[in-house]
């Protein structure tokens, strides 16, 4: 196993958080040593702080310093904290300060002979998409980012309800630290609040190439959010949640291992043990059974009631007094409020 960390050359927002996250005050000069570079320098990687809404404490005659914490994603340590059974798994894993998408990072890793067993880790992403090309964007180092390559040998057909099964290991690693995840067919995470209020928490992109009959590429892409704050949740249009909601005590390195140490297991027995494994653990989670739901198709709004998904993926819903099976990738379901 490999570990290619932030391969950025010289001062990097993260060198610089990582000097300003203990606590103390440091002037420029003294971070300019400290990091081998211009006062000038400095002072332009703390422009570029408060432009990614970092909030810095600047007193005069003393320096600066981070107004509170933020965690850096660690490669050596997610790699360290991995049992023997993870790692084995995991060839590679990289580390990135920002990417325009990990996705298109581990398809580029593939196209070059590579990709399988590897995860890359970005602390921000500037093109990060969701499912039908909606985009995903978090505040640097507020969200847990990550993607997988695996390849397989079976055909496309050997993988349906991968996104589900990849949410329903989510779900079971923050139950285990106290929160009360939901399932969102096909491919988000909700958390429910105590007056089960539901908002995003995360969501799940499965990229699939090759032969839709024998060998093809897979990446497997989760965007979760850790820790947003207040007034990044009030510029939105739709409710959110955050991994801090419900699991205060829970880092992003950590979940970062939990996660890795479930989902390489998952996908290495996905193609013997298929969706079946995971089906009855994605119906006991899930946010909308029995209720009503409005089903998008391209332009088309239909009212359905939601039922159960079945041992491929596919969502039942009753309509018009008959019963309907959704297939991934053609619609999207919206609780009605």
């Amino acid at each position: 196993m490999e570990l290619f960390p932030h391969g950025a050359e010289g001062m990097t927002i993260g060198d610089l958080i990582r000097l300003l996250s203990d606590g103390e005050f440091h002037s420029g000069e003294q971070l300019g040593e400290r990091l081998g570079v211009s006062r000038t320098a400095v002072w332009k990687q703390l422009k570029k702080l408060e432009a990614l809404d970092i909030p810095l404490e600047a007193v005069k005659g003393q320096g600066y310093r981070l107004a509170e914490p933020l965690e850096l994603l660690d490669g050596a340590s997610i790699v360290a904290g991995l049992s023997r059974d993870g790692r084995q798994h995991l060839v590679r894993l990289f580390m990135e300060e920002t990417l325009p998408s990990s996705n298109e990072f581990i398809r580029q890793r593939f196209a070059h002979g590579a990709g399988h067993g590897e995860v890359c880790l970005v602390e921000q992403q500037s093109a990060g998409r969701g499912r039908r090309g909606r985009t995903w964007s978090t505040p640097w180092g507020r969200a847990l980012m990550f993607s997988i390559g695996w390849r397989f040998d079976a055909g496309v057909a050997a993988l349906e309800g991968l996104s589900l099964a990849v949410g329903v290991v989510l779900a079971q690693v923050l139950e285990r630290h106290g929160a009360r995840p939901r399932l969102k067919w096909p491919n988000d995470v909700l958390l429910a609040d105590e007056d089960d209020n539901l908002g995003k928490l995360s969501g799940i992109l499965v990229e699939i190439s090759g032969d839709a009959e024998g060998p093809c590429e897979v990446v497997v892409g989760m965007g979760i959010n850790f820790d947003l704050p207040q007034n990044f949740r009030a510029s939105l249009d739709r409710p959110v949640a955050a991994v801090t909601d419900q699991a205060a005590g829970l880092t992003r390195n950590r979940l970062a291992i939990e996660l890795l140490e479930e989902l390489l297991p998952l996908l290495a027995g996905y193609e013997e043990e298929g969706f079946a494994a995971w089906q009855d653990a994605w119906n006991s989670r899930h946010a909308y059974a029995d209720c009503e739901v409005e089903v998008l198709r391209g332009g088309q709004r239909q009212t359905a009631m939601a039922k159960s998904v079945d041992e491929f993926g596919n969502l039942w819903v009753h309509r018009d007094g008959a019963r309907e099976r959704l297939a991934g990738g053609e619609i999207s379901v919206r609780g009605r409020s």
